[in-house]
């Protein structure tokens, strides 16, 4: 029997959504708010045309975009997001080739407390730069990574590059693979989380997830490779990786028999598998080591699904 896991007083992110293409607007399609009962009642009302407020500019510009500050910008739920104390926001677009399956958009609150970082990387003569980034009170880490610049194949953000899948580092700070290790163990940063998000065009974005102890981004991961289903073989995804705080390592290489694998429709990952778009569950019994919330975000290569990354608090 699965035993509800002890909640973080405070998360990294405090609310996911999922918001889909309906004609020509975006319309939520779900989301996980927490206790932040006012802010999902006005973000169920609320619907966005190509380039208006935060999902709608992730869909016209076709990019992931990171908006620090809701005051005075083109944020259309401002009042609502500061009586939830929501203060920045990630959008990222999901796009099957020229095809948008929809904007996960994440939104969080600052303190002298919340530390992690959501990072967005983009290639530029040959390197892949900083985008931008949201890192809460990780103000060093912050000044470190708008001052490193990544090779391909060159840590966490050049490893996702290079191979074109997702990639989970663990042990940041003590990891010689992960560049940026002195200054993660100064800012308590545990764990990431790489993944290529393709966009049309030539244009070449990472996204990353950098989670500490004490305001986790998430305590679980998991990747799973869906390119049996895209080489038109059974439909299914085979978990590929993943870690968890309570279990450990949740994959083996070593031993063969440990390989999960999960058909289109069956469970979560079936469904994301099944629809090719992104799920946010949160306060429902059944998921995953009786995780509180999950997010599973898939990704579109070549126009079809190729993997999907799930992370669980």
């Amino acid at each position: 029997m699965d035993v509800a896991l002890d909640t973080p007083a405070k998360t990294f992110i405090e609310v996911t959504e999922v918001w889909v293409p309906e004609g020509d607007r975006l319309v939520l399609a779900e989301g996980n708010y927490g206790a932040l009962d006012a802010f999902a009642a006005a973000s169920r009302k609320e619907s966005f045309g190509k380039g208006e407020g935060l999902p709608g500019k992730a869909w016209a510009e076709a990019r992931p975009v990171v908006l620090k500050g809701f005051d005075g910008s083109y944020f259309k739920r401002t009042e609502a997001a500061a009586e939830a104390g929501l203060t920045s926001a990630v959008a990222v677009p999901v796009f099957a080739g020229k095809e948008l399956k929809a904007v996960l958009v994440v939104l969080c609150g600052d303190d002298a407390n919340r530390t992690g970082a959501i990072e967005v990387w983009h290639e530029a003569d040959g390197l892949l730069m900083l985008d931008d980034g949201y890192y809460g009170a990780a103000r060093h880490f912050e000044w470190v990574s708008q001052h490193t610049h990544f090779p391909r194949g060159q840590g966490l953000p050049g490893g996702v590059w290079s191979s074109q899948t997702p990639m989970l580092m663990r042990d940041l700070g003590s990891g010689y693979r992960f560049i940026r290790s002195d200054s993660a163990a100064k800012a308590g940063l545990t764990t990431g989380l790489g993944l290529p998000i393709p966009v049309p065009g030539e244009k070449t974005f990472v996204l990353t997830l950098l989670s500490a102890r004490g305001t986790p981004i998430a305590r679980r991961f998991e990747l799973w490779d869906a390119r049996a289903a895209r080489n038109g073989t059974k439909a299914e995804a085979r978990l590929i990786d993943g870690i968890c705080a309570r279990e450990g390592a949740l994959w083996d290489p070593d031993n063969a028999g440990n390989e999960r694998t999960v058909a289109a429709w069956q469970g979560a990952i079936g469904r994301v598998l099944g629809t090719g778009v992104p799920l946010v569950e949160g306060g429902k019994p059944g998921l995953a080591g009786g995780y509180d919330s999950m997010v599973a975000l898939p990704i579109h290569l070549g126009g079809k699904l190729s993997h999907i990354v799930a992370w669980y608090l």
